[in-house]
């Protein structure tokens, strides 16, 4: 019997995939537990393996295809069954009105007040392209599912946008306008199409993968759309070496089940830095700031797939184990593709750290991770001098912490005081 191949849903907020690579091909055989297929979210990458025997007997969508989650995507049957048409699930074929192979989307009002007819359908992939590529979609014609505005729609639109000139650029000014009116900021040039060959002795050319995309307009948007600035100083990190030396032992000994690292006793100290600080804890939403309750850290993650973002929720609540104990099972998830689609979204963390202290990076320009309104850079721990008392001077282990934020919803007071509470908090370590 022919059995239905389901785009999975990965988190409630995901309403569209992007099929990545097919693994079967029509016709080929496929056995339980087989990967069929990959796709990728926001930012996250999956495989999904087959549920049932037989043969690949159909596939609707090909990799690079938006899917909206829970449509049939293939069937899989018996080698010579027919499949008349797409199927509701796991049982008898047959054929299904068009509107309801596609989940309910996401709907916004054309402006406010607006009447249920005057609402467009976008997927929340297109609609978080068009806030950072700067399209307005309300007046876009969806080439989607029912009408649905979709990745490629936006796409097409910030390309005319690039290519097609302004009226003002095409009216004849006065000579003496002319003179004068010079732009402030030459406009940005898109980047062509690379249309050399592929390959050759020395090179190769390779398509940019979807997520790194996604990563890339999401940093161009980031500096784009915000005021950065970044503060940077030291803390004394020899209670930060002592604490790691203790829960080492304890962790090889059996003690502890946890492996707490510095990264972890960082965390400790930013979370209650954020405290004490609520106006870091926010996000800047225009004419508008949000502020949190809780702490939701966002964690910087490097995968293989490129850099994942995922927030621990309420970690306000954990002990330094339980943090430590969380912040490993996300990077884990992360690394394994297998994370919740959610807790990637840019939103669902208050602030972010990012740490490449690992890497030995002395100093760096974190870029934030709107719409919050800091990110703070860990930065590698150094031997350098600094005053003891009675003006003697030691050589002391230094971190560095890089801190950048948002000038138009932090001014540069409160930046520094933030900074130096989280040096405050690492240098006077209890947990």
């Amino acid at each position: 019997m022919a059995t239905a191949v389901i785009m999975p849903r990965q988190g409630q907020s995901v309403e569209t995939c992007i099929l990545g690579q097919w693994y079967k091909e029509i016709g080929d055989e496929v056995h339980s537990g087989d990967i069929l297929f990959s796709y990728e979210t926001d930012k996250a990458s999956f495989e999904e393996e087959a549920k049932t025997d037989g043969f690949l007997l159909v596939r609707y969508f090909e990799a690079g295809d938006e899917v909206p989650v829970l449509t049939e995507i293939a069937v899989i049957g018996g080698k010579d069954e027919q499949v008349p048409g797409k199927m509701t699930g796991g049982g008898t074929v047959s054929a299904v009105p068009q509107e309801e192979e596609f989940p309910k989307v996401i709907e916004f009002s054309v402006e406010p007040g607006a009447s249920s007819n005057e609402r467009i359908h976008v997927s929340p992939l297109a609609r978080n392209m068009a806030r950072q590529m700067g399209v307005d979609f309300t007046g876009l014609t969806g080439t989607g599912p029912m009408g649905r505005i979709i990745a490629r729609d936006i796409e097409m639109a910030a390309e005319k946008q690039k290519t097609a000139p302004k009226a003002a650029e095409k009216m004849v000014k006065p000579e003496a306008e002319r003179e004068v009116a010079k732009p402030a900021v030459m406009p940005a040039q898109p980047q062509p199409a690379y249309s050399g060959p592929k390959s050759g002795t020395d090179f190769e050319v390779r398509p940019v993968s979807n997520m790194r995309k996604l990563i890339a307009k999401a940093m161009h948007a980031s500096i784009q759309n915000s005021a950065q600035l970044t503060h940077h100083l030291s803390a004394d990190a020899r209670k930060l070496l002592a604490a790691r030396k203790k829960f080492k032992k304890e962790f090889e000994s059996g003690i502890l089940k946890e492996n707490v690292t510095i990264n972890d006793l960082v965390c400790l100290a930013v979370i209650r830095a954020l405290r004490k600080f609520p106006q870091v804890n926010t996000h800047f939403l225009g004419d508008q700031i949000k502020y949190f309750n809780k702490v939701h850290l966002g964690l910087a993650i490097d995968t293989d797939r490129g850099l994942m973002v995922a927030a621990l929720r309420n970690a306000d609540d954990y002990s330094i184990t339980g943090l430590s104990s969380r912040l490993q099972q996300l990077a884990l998830e992360c690394r394994k593709g297998n994370i919740n689609p959610d807790l990637l979204n840019p939103e669902a963390a208050t602030f972010t750290v990012s740490n490449l202290g690992n890497y030995g990076v002395e100093i760096f320009t974190p870029v934030i991770n709107l719409p919050q309104s800091a990110i703070l850079g860990v930065c590698a721990i150094q031997p350098r001098p600094k005053d003891i008392g009675d003006g003697v001077y030691a050589i002391v282990p230094m971190i560095g912490l890089s801190l950048t934020y948002d000038h138009r919803s932090l001014d540069g007071g409160e930046a520094t005081l933030f900074l130096a509470e989280i040096r405050n908090q690492i240098e006077s370590l209890e947990y």
